[in-house]
């Protein structure tokens, strides 16, 4: 199975669905670069998705996506505007699709669902998916306990359907180890928060550039609502208040509005810097363009290194 063929993009990459950061226009850059832009549903109301869709309509000719999370207030209006928009691709989270799943099809979305293990893979393939994005807890935002390395093979052992890798990829090595481990694709979001085209504050963009292996956190684990970011005050001031015992609404409180604060004022001290363990690997702003094109050629690139190494029984020339 191929991605691209799938998709009808140049690069088997599907862009993460980042709140607060997502928008058409960066989306646009994404597809216009070769992989498939994807549209948040994350921190904006109906009008506003609807018209980052058609920004993004505006912007490309090629395939683009959206990204719904299925926790949203107003989740049924967001889903019709998929239908009425005419979408080409959704991808979901923080639920169960099936509900929307017959009329999305009827439109001609095709539909991928993020999932964090094996068993909601089974289900997204019984309720019609057309494929799934494995996402492995090294990703940034909100994750689940089992690592990529861990998550992809046994999703691919579980299900027919196309599987996506996502999380702590971000170099051509890494792409190609999605691919060994059965995937048909992968989905990125960290190294392109260090993208020229990416919306979010240059302060946010210098602290992932300077983020080390170990720099990210995950709070909300105690709580049930685990998320990464990058290490700062304020998820300090989260794990310790979650280890003293406040309740999940007190920590909601504390937590509100601090990703708008990191992406629209670069407050990297107070604001939720939502970043995956990648970000060690990330180095430089560059164009989208030349982060793709690094990534499937990195990727080719190590395969014919692989090719030549005696353990696999080549030889180094």
């Amino acid at each position: 199975m191929d991605l691209r063929t799938i998709l009808g993009i140049r690069y088997p990459i599907i862009q993460g669905g980042m709140a607060n950061i997502s928008n058409g226009t960066f989306a646009a850059a994404v597809s216009n670069a070769g992989g498939l832009g994807i549209i948040t549903s994350g921190g904006v109301d109906a009008q506003q998705f609807r018209q980052e869709i058609r920004t993004a309509r505006s912007l490309t000719d090629k395939p683009f996506g959206a990204n719904l999370m299925l926790m949203l207030p107003d989740i049924d209006r967001f889903a019709q505007i998929l239908v009425e928009e005419k979408v080409p691709v959704v991808t979901t989270g923080a639920g169960n699709p099936s509900k929307y799943m017959d009329s999305w099809k009827q439109a001609g979305i095709r539909v991928f669902p993020v999932v964090p293990s094996a068993s909601l893979a089974r289900r997204m393939e019984a309720c019609g998916a057309d494929g799934v994005i494995a996402e492995g807890t090294e990703s940034g935002g909100h994750v689940g306990e089992l690592t990529t390395m861990a998550l992809v093979p046994q999703v691919c052992r579980a299900v027919s359907i196309p599987v996506v890798a996502a999380g702590g990829i971000a170099t051509g090595g890494q792409m190609l180890a999605a691919y060994a481990l059965g995937a048909c694709g992968v989905q990125v979001g960290t190294v392109l928060l260090a993208s020229e085209e990416c919306p979010i504050h240059e302060a946010y963009k210098q602290a992932i550039l300077k983020a080390k292996d170990t720099d990210t956190a995950v709070t909300g684990r105690i709580s049930g609502v685990p998320v990464r970011a990058l290490k700062n005050r304020m998820t300090r001031e989260y794990l310790r208040r979650e280890k003293e015992g406040a309740g999940r609404e007190e920590l909601e409180l504390f937590a509100l509005g601090g990703l708008r604060r990191a992406v629209l004022e670069g407050d990297t001290a107070t604001g939720s810097l939502m970043a995956g363990q990648s970000a060690g690997l990330v180095e430089e702003i560059k164009p989208v363009a030349q982060i793709l094109e690094e990534l499937y050629g990195g990727c080719r690139e190590e395969l014919e290194l692989l090719r030549r190494h005696p353990a696999l029984g080549g030889t180094q020339p």
